[in-house]
């Protein structure tokens, strides 16, 4: 599996741009659910089958570190995961695997759970600037943990115990590790300042399907009664909010007509009105989002004829995974728009490659850039360096004029299921090649 990602990162993606696409594609399972997911199955000693899993390298690293750990982890169909942890055979996760992933974090919760202690290296990921775990190590210290920090977060806590906390900021894993300890600690555990993103409210469903008892899912304030122990049990995997999202950017900036199917139409509330305030319009019909084409974009000014501004933040507030995907759209929108990014300030680092591409950018800092539109923009060579810019950039040369070659496509391919056969689906004109 690691060779196939190593092999991955080696690849580039060759883009013809300008091209109309058409069609109907489906969206892809919730990665930052299905991760989380995959984590809680170390939970229980019954077998858990998993429906709508993607089928992407983070999804295949944390199927690695689940056998790592002594799990049975496998593929029994081509988004079906069937996970058995009947015994635990470690808890010291692999160093070199935790490198791949950041939601190697997640597994923190559940071996402490059930064993009463992890030892966790510091995990990967994105480089898209600090992304601190204290929230993660005080929630689970205040369910009873004893942590060391060195070179790894050794976790100790025999007997974990319900208590009362409110997280210091509304970290999603951070949440999903409390959740996952409280699930098996002793009493009643009140977590304050939860994040609810749809993929956090996945996992809560997930667990209660096995036996869980947690109220107010969805909302800031969620109540953990803990079991005694978790049954096993099937669970569907939500859709992919934010590639819905990016299938959405995309046929807009090339003026296709697309239309994405299996959907979560209310996932969609925080984000299709900032899409609105670019121009960009679709149409619901139950689990369908349609996006007509030949859309004229414009930016909605704010009242007065002021610059209008897009910013991130923790659920139900835009999300962060999705201001790249703002980026470009706003490059092909009539008018001028301030993007704020508050959460990654590293995340925005990626637009010199939509100014070699010749979008008209501002950065003013780390967290802002500033875009006018409409640009015409040219292909270029360029290296993907995470998940969302990687995307981002495809669809940038998508809708440009010429050729583009994007390395390192290794990053996409984390996130984004066959993202390249979904798009030639469409009528895209891409190809993998070797670098």
């Amino acid at each position: 599996m690691q060779t196939a990602v190593a092999d991955a990162l080696k690849q580039s993606f060759v883009i013809e741009g300008g091209c109309r696409l058409s069609g109907h594609v489906r969206a892809a399972g919730n990665k930052n659910a299905a991760l989380p997911i995959l984590a809680a199955c170390m939970l229980t000693d019954q077998p858990v089958v998993l429906e709508n899993v993607p089928r992407i390298s983070d999804v295949e690293t944390m199927l690695a570190l689940l056998r790592q750990l002594g799990a049975d982890a496998d593929w029994t169909g081509p988004n079906e995961v069937r996970v058995h942890a009947a015994d635990v055979a470690t808890t010291e996760l692999d160093e070199e695997l935790c490198r791949e992933i950041r939601a190697s974090i997640l597994l923190a919760g559940p071996l402490l759970a059930r064993c009463g202690r992890a030892s966790v290296p510091p995990p990967g990921g994105d480089v898209i600037g600090r992304r601190r775990i204290d929230t993660h190590m005080h929630a689970l210290g205040a369910l009873g943990a004893q942590i060391t920090m060195g070179r790894r977060y050794e976790l100790v806590g025999p007997e974990l115990r319900g208590t009362g906390m409110f997280l210091d900021e509304a970290s999603v894993t951070g949440t999903e590790n409390a959740i996952m300890a409280a699930t098996r600690a002793s009493g009643e555990t009140l977590i304050g300042n939860a994040a609810c993103e749809p993929h956090v409210q996945d996992l809560c469903r997930f667990l209660v399907a096995l036996g869980a008892r947690i109220e107010g899912i969805g909302s800031n304030l969620l109540r953990i009664e803990g079991v005694d122990r978790l049954g096993g049990g099937s669970f569907r995997i939500c859709p992919e909010h934010i590639e819905v999202a990016s299938f959405i950017g995309l046929a807009a900036v090339t003026g296709s007509e697309i239309t994405i199917e299996d959907t979560v139409p209310d996932d969609l509330a925080p984000i299709l009105p900032v899409l609105g305030r670019l121009g960009v319009h679709v149409e619901v019909d139950g689990t369908s989002v349609h996006v007509p084409a030949d859309q004229q974009l414009a930016v909605q000014d704010d009242l007065g004829g002021q610059i209008p501004k897009i910013e991130d933040g923790p659920w139900p507030a835009f999300p962060a995974d999705l201001t790249s995907i703002a980026v470009v759209v706003a490059t092909q929108a009539r008018g001028t728009m301030l993007i704020f990014e508050k959460m990654f300030e590293s995340r925005l680092f990626f637009v010199d490659k939509l100014v070699g591409m010749g979008a008209r950018i501002i950065v003013c800092d780390p967290h802002r850039v500033v875009v006018a539109g409409p640009a015409k923009l040219y292909g270029q060579r360029m290296e993907s360096p995470d998940i969302r810019a990687g995307m981002a950039m495809l669809i940038a040369s998508l809708c440009a004029e010429g050729t583009s070659t994007i390395g390192n496509i290794g990053q996409i391919d984390r996130g984004y299921e066959r993202i390249d056969e979904r798009l030639r689906g469409l009528g895209a004109r891409i190809e993998r090649v070797d670098s």
